[in-house]
């Protein structure tokens, strides 16, 4: 298990590591939350929200679930967390610079992996 202060150092290492153009118009930044966070289709309480783009009347952000991570990541090890952690910034990074683009091709395909979800 890994505390929060190790996690969101990681996920600031991560981001540092990233061009900066990636985050244009991100003016609400990047958050690491707490929390768990079930997704709202979830069968038994058993599918996570690990991050998410967010676009609302304050902005563009991107938040991070510390518990839903833990829960899902939290035996792995620290190098086994940390690749984790960039596949989760990458994902809603695309996502942001898919909205400034005009195109929802992640979005889709969440939605695909969602549908096989609900098919098990």
């Amino acid at each position: 298990m890994f505390t929060f202060e190790e996690v969101a150092e990681m996920l600031d290492e991560i981001a540092d590591s990233m061009p900066y153009e990636l985050y244009r118009d991100l003016n609400g930044g990047l958050s690491l939350l707490p929390q768990s966070k079930i997704h709202p289709m979830a069968k038994n309480n058993d599918l996570f929200i690990l991050g998410e783009y967010i676009r609302n009347s304050l902005g563009n952000a991107i938040v991070f679930y510390y518990g839903s991570i833990m829960r899902i990541y939290g035996n792995c090890t620290r190098e086994g967390l940390y690749n984790q952690l960039v596949k989760i910034l990458h994902h809603e990074v695309r996502h942001h610079n898919e909205y400034l683009a005009g195109v929802d091709d992640l979005g889709d395909w969440d939605k695909e992996q969602i549908r096989k979800y609900l098919e098990r």
